[in-house]
């Protein structure tokens, strides 16, 4: 059994749509009222939420936005790169790491509204990271276009959209 396989059974990691194996390990019990949201949101949602996430050599995170900042926290294996786009096609990316003296962070905020992916750089690897979303985390404010979808928008970013997402 690989380190990724045994974390993976450990933590009870599932598959995740976009890509990877993740599972919920914090859900706030307070919320936030719809009336109290703007308006990309429908219905209330949890003050925060927070998962563990894992890729492998084998999986990526495909390119993804939600309605909300994304804070990625590294915590074992190697290194990610993770990939944003920003609503005016800004392409722009950061490792995630434990290499500060590489210029590697440990912490990364995803603006909002951002499209993001993510792969791991070493291959014959995995990383496994902690995502912390607040307001807390909610499948309806979560888009994950097919390749076609984010070409229309963003043609110039044509190599990197279609390494990074599933169709």
């Amino acid at each position: 059994m690989t380190e990724a396989e045994k974390i993976i059974q450990r933590l009870e990691l599932e598959p995740h749509p976009e890509g990877g194996y993740f599972k919920e390990t914090y859900r706030s019990e307070g919320k936030i009222l719809e009336n109290q949201l703007p308006d990309v949101f429908d219905g209330d949602r949890n003050f925060s939420t927070c998962i563990y996430f894992l890729l492998t050599s084998e999986t990526f995170s495909a390119f993804h936005k939600i309605n909300q900042d994304e804070f990625w926290h590294f915590y074992k294996g190697s290194a990610i790169q993770l990939f944003m786009i920003s609503e005016e096609g800004k392409l722009s990316e950061v490792i995630i790491g434990n290499n500060l003296e590489n210029g590697e962070v440990p912490q990364f905020v995803v603006p909002k509204n951002y499209w993001f992916a993510a792969r791991i750089i070493q291959p014959e690897s995995y990383a496994l990271v902690g995502c912390t979303v607040s307001p807390g985390f909610d499948f309806r404010d979560f888009t994950l276009p097919s390749s076609a979808e984010l070409l229309e928008k963003f043609p110039q970013h044509e190599k990197v959209i279609t390494q990074l997402t599933h169709n």
